[in-house]
């Protein structure tokens, strides 16, 4: 799956790795039962909900694109499920985003994943919320992982995690 609007983005979303839906489609958290793009929505982020299972519309790249948002991932490589990456794709994922972060420079860097953003920075205590460490420069914020594997996280907790970063672009 490719970079999504890093040239234009204020806000860079970051996930774990691409799954092999969102590798099919080319499109961020395409499988179903992922509750980002739900809770995006629910957070007042994107005016309508977003449907990426069958890719990315042109009105969805101009929604996403009128909004300031991003999307990357540590780890390019696709895989069925992030327990099939290696502690040194992590880390090495890690130092590509802090590049790519520094050179395109997104005001905020939201990672949905304490565990990747551990591994791949090296802070076995890190804890979800903002971080005093930056990523390129940027505010970096650590939130749940919206896959549907993380059932103690709700589209509500989630929504109100994704608004807290939201509303700190315009402080």
């Amino acid at each position: 799956m490719r970079d999504l609007n890093l040239e234009h983005c204020r806000l860079l979303v970051v996930g774990i790795n691409p799954g092999l839906l969102s590798e099919a489609v080319d499109a961020p958290f395409a499988r179903p039962g992922n509750r980002f793009w739900p809770a995006l929505h629910a957070a007042g982020i994107t005016e309508t909900l977003i449907d990426a299972r069958s890719g990315l519309t042109s009105a969805h790249l101009a929604e996403i694109h009128r909004a300031g948002l991003g999307f990357t991932n540590i780890v390019p490589r696709a895989t069925a499920v992030a327990s099939e990456l290696s502690h040194q794709e992590y880390v090495e994922g890690g130092r590509v985003l802090e590049e790519k972060v520094a050179r395109h420079g997104p005001q905020i860097v939201m990672v949905a994943g304490i565990g990747a953003y551990r591994l791949a920075y090296r802070r076995p205590r890190a804890r979800v919320g903002l971080q005093p460490e930056s990523i390129g420069g940027a505010e970096t914020w650590v939130v749940p992982n919206p896959s549907g594997l993380n059932a103690h996280e709700t589209v509500d907790s989630l929504a109100r995690a994704y608004r807290e970063v939201w509303e700190r672009l315009y402080k």
